[in-house]
């Protein structure tokens, strides 16, 4: 479990540098994705040091249940160039079900296209605030390394529990705070070493130095879980992985 962290608790959503309100603070963090599209791919891998290839493969793994079965319906919300959407699909082996990515940054599905091109996946330009979705439409929803840039936490949640069906569930891969020595390790990477090389990369060192802050923001574990329970969800856990860096959330629609 992560430390306490006190800018959590009162956290509503996302809140980049200058953000005033939500709108503003979403509009800051499309902006902000637009900018590092060119180089996001390769900038994951590199800071991640390829881990985060294992981090969606596992998170995939855990709704193996669900993916394989035949006429199923997968939502992957924030899916940025498609890689969890990827490895859900893969997941899903032959099964014959319907997968669809959305994402409000254009740019990142101008390069989710190519790799997600005959597949079986569909790409939606949409909000995760507000999607373009009927209520109940799917059995699985996803987000990985998305969520917690979303304005408004609870409302993110609550329109995933709108799309849901009754029995479906929710799996939310996101970044924490890891503790002891190798948190305190971990912090001076974070805050200090990755931005720069983020910044150097891309160009854009704004961007990698709203990453940490974004986690630093983030509701802890137990905070999260409170969230999932108050907008309808039960048997809800928390997975960590590689030492708690980052961690799955998972849930069910009553």
């Amino acid at each position: 479990m992560t430390a306490p962290n006190a800018t959590s608790k009162a956290a509503i959503g996302a809140a980049p540098e200058g953000a005033r309100d939500e709108q503003s603070a979403a509009r800051a963090v499309q902006q902000m994705f637009a900018e590092v599209a060119p180089r996001y791919d390769l900038l994951n891998h590199v800071l991640s040091c390829n881990v985060d290839r294992i981090w969606w493969w596992r998170a995939a793994r855990a709704f193996s249940r669900i993916l394989q079965r035949n006429e199923i319906r997968v939502l992957d919300l924030c899916c940025g160039t498609g890689d969890m959407t990827l490895a859900l699909r893969k997941r899903a082996g032959k099964a014959e079900n319907e997968i669809v990515g959305a994402d409000f940054v254009h740019a990142m599905l101008v390069r989710a296209k190519p790799k997600t091109l005959g597949k079986g996946i569909a790409l939606v330009e949409a909000d995760a605030l507000q999607l373009p979705l009927p209520d109940g439409g799917f059995d699985l929803v996803t987000s990985a390394f998305g969520f917690r840039n979303l304005a408004n936490y609870d409302a993110g949640l609550r329109e995933i529990h709108r799309v849901l069906r009754p029995g479906g569930e929710i799996g939310i891969l996101d970044f924490s705070e890891p503790t002891g020595v190798l948190g305190q390790l971990y912090r001076i990477y974070f805050r200090h070493v990755l931005p720069l090389i983020g910044g150097l990369i891309s160009g854009q060192r704004d961007a990698y130095t709203y990453l940490p802050s974004s986690v630093e923001r983030f509701p802890t574990p137990e905070e999260m879980k409170k969230k999932m329970q108050a907008v309808g969800f039960s048997e809800i856990s928390w997975a960590p992985y590689t030492f708690g860096i980052a961690g799955l959330f998972r849930g069910k629609k009553s």
